[in-house]
């Protein structure tokens, strides 16, 4: 008897392979012939994390680890509850006031499925963080996308251009300030509009912190709570990147909302908790952490960008826009392609033996054939090898136009 093929679900047919992980089987086939590559893919910084995390994990003493309280190991809480009233001066705040997740990844997967109904839709600025894409898809939703011009460095269009995506089925607005992937920080003027459209239309307003330490050019640093604590706003936080934590896979979510928190503690629960050995040595660590330790890291990343942005832009027919903050930038190539062109990075194009991995733009917008001819780069590299990748690329892309 003949056996009938199964099907997948329509949702898993529909979640969009990552812009930033797409190309690792070619990279990985790279490397087994013995290539270098450089890589400027993916956000994964090379900063040591601070002595105090490292020191707590070297030192942690149980002999076994157990599951996590699904709210948060109090100690973390208590953590975060110093971090935000030391940092930004917001005195009300509790424990009970943030919910920990698995990265700031599942907290914006449960911003949205708090917020959203299949069929809604979510107001997003683009370029955007890819993995916006698949979480809606996860839970029905769809993106609304406003597209964001690289010559005024991706700030955010007028208002009146905002609202006109807004339709009887848009929820909530997602902004990221530093933005990943173009690195952008939002004015305090484009924050308070973003304030005032959300509260006129009555839509819910999840803001993406991920970034916030990371402002440069000795502007500071910022939290949308400054600017309102509407019960209508969630901020998703992160220890990823501030941290240099990638593999630790904790953040969490932040809100005024008690009915929010209370769906995202039945959703930890769900899922039983965050990772345990990880709180227990943050939430240790975190209020020791000194002021000099945020200078010191803002500096080298501000370094890293001033250096990026010139080499990029002495590349004829490259445009790169100077960000205020994060650690990416979205660079214009003189390429039709940027997948292609990323592709033939990985298997055709050497140079002594070495070559660049980058990020090709497309994944990073929801309307069709924007970002074609566009990269995203993380300068989470140091300075010499920095200067390598570019080089690797300028080189590049004179082979690629004689191909």
């Amino acid at each position: 008897m003949k056996i009938k093929m199964l099907t997948l679900s329509y949702k898993s047919e529909k979640i969009p392979a990552s812009p930033i992980r797409e190309l690792a089987p070619l990279a990985q086939a790279a490397k087994k012939r013995g290539v270098k590559i450089y890589h400027l893919n993916i956000g994964e910084p090379d900063v040591p994390s601070p002595k105090e995390i490292r020191s707590g994990f070297k030192n942690f003493s149980l002999k076994s680890i157990p599951y996590a309280n699904s709210h948060g190991e109090e100690k973390l809480l208590e953590s975060l509850v110093y971090y935000y009233q030391s940092r930004f001066g917001l005195k009300d705040l509790t424990v009970n006031n943030f919910q920990t997740t698995s990265g700031s990844s599942e907290g914006i997967l449960w911003a949205m499925m708090t917020t959203l109904n299949s069929n809604d839709n979510i107001l997003v600025f683009e370029p955007f963080y890819a993995n916006y894409k698949s979480y809606a898809v996860q839970i029905g939703a769809t993106l609304s996308p406003v597209t964001c011009d690289i010559k005024n460095g991706f700030h955010l269009p007028s208002e009146e251009k905002i609202e006109r995506k807004i339709n009887a089925k848009t929820r909530a607005i997602l902004i990221c300030s530093p933005n990943n992937p173009t690195g952008t920080v939002l004015t305090d003027d484009e924050l308070k509009m973003i304030l005032k459209i959300a509260k006129k239309r009555n839509l819910w307003l999840i803001s993406d912190e991920a970034y916030t330490e990371l402002i440069f050019d000795g502007k500071k640093q910022k939290t949308i709570l400054s600017f309102s604590d509407s019960s209508n706003i969630i901020v998703l936080g992160s220890f990823s990147k501030t941290y240099s934590l990638c593999g630790a896979r904790l953040g969490y979510i932040l809100s005024q909302n008690k009915n929010v928190l209370s769906a995202c503690l039945r959703l930890s629960q769900a899922r039983l908790g965050a990772p345990f050995f990880e709180q227990v040595v943050l939430g240790r660590a975190i209020s020791n952490i000194k002021d000099s330790y945020f200078t010191k890291i803002r500096k080298e990343y501000q370094e890293r960008r001033d250096l990026s942005v010139s080499l990029l832009n002495k590349i004829p027919g490259v445009f790169c826009p100077k960000p205020e903050g994060a650690f990416y930038l979205l660079v214009e190539l003189p390429v039709a392609d940027t997948e292609d062109f990323a592709r033939f990075l990985l298997t055709d194009f050497r140079d002594k033996g070495e070559t660049v991995m980058i990020a090709p733009a497309q994944g990073f917008y929801e309307t069709a054939n924007l970002g074609k001819n566009k990269i995203r780069v993380a300068y989470v590299i140091n300075k010499k090898n920095l200067r390598r990748a570019i080089e690797l690329l300028e080189i590049a892309i004179k082979k690629y136009g004689k191909k």
